[in-house]
């Protein structure tokens, strides 16, 4: 099985929906599976601000698209610009491929942690205004 975040192998982390009943199959999904914490922890904070729905790649995927492109940019310059795709060796491919999907995902979860930083420090915030303690390092 392949992490819901990065595609990597799972290890053993998954997720489940807390708003639907334990008896509710829906509840836990096979692919909603993660390979560490760092990417679980990335989709448990997604999947409370969207609810899981997404159709068209917002703007941060967007970014994370574009931050491939220097990246793919210095690897083909490095095995010859001028060289057809269809001339590359299924090694060339394989890395080209690994170049691409690396970068997107790097960017994604620092984008990621990122925000979740700054909701937190939003929240602390807020709690402190209110004379409320602040985070106990529990995830929200």
């Amino acid at each position: 099985m392949k992490c819901a975040v990065c595609s990597r192998k799972a290890k053993g982390f998954g997720y489940f929906n807390p708003r639907l009943p334990r008896s509710d199959p829906r509840r836990y999904s096979n692919r909603w599976v993660f390979c560490s914490m760092r990417c679980q922890n990335a989709f448990s904070r997604l999947m409370e601000k969207t609810g899981g729905h997404m159709i068209d790649p917002s703007d941060m995927e967007l970014a994370a698209m574009a931050s491939c492109l220097a990246p793919l940019g210095e690897y083909v310059g490095s095995i010859g610009m001028q060289r057809p795709l269809a001339d590359y060796s299924k090694d060339e491919v394989l890395m080209l491929i690994d170049v691409v999907v690396t970068a997107y995902q790097e960017h994604m979860l620092v984008e990621h942690e990122r925000m979740a930083e700054k909701d937190r420090a939003f929240l602390e915030e807020r709690l402190a205004r209110q004379g409320k303690p602040a985070s106990t390092g529990v995830p929200f």
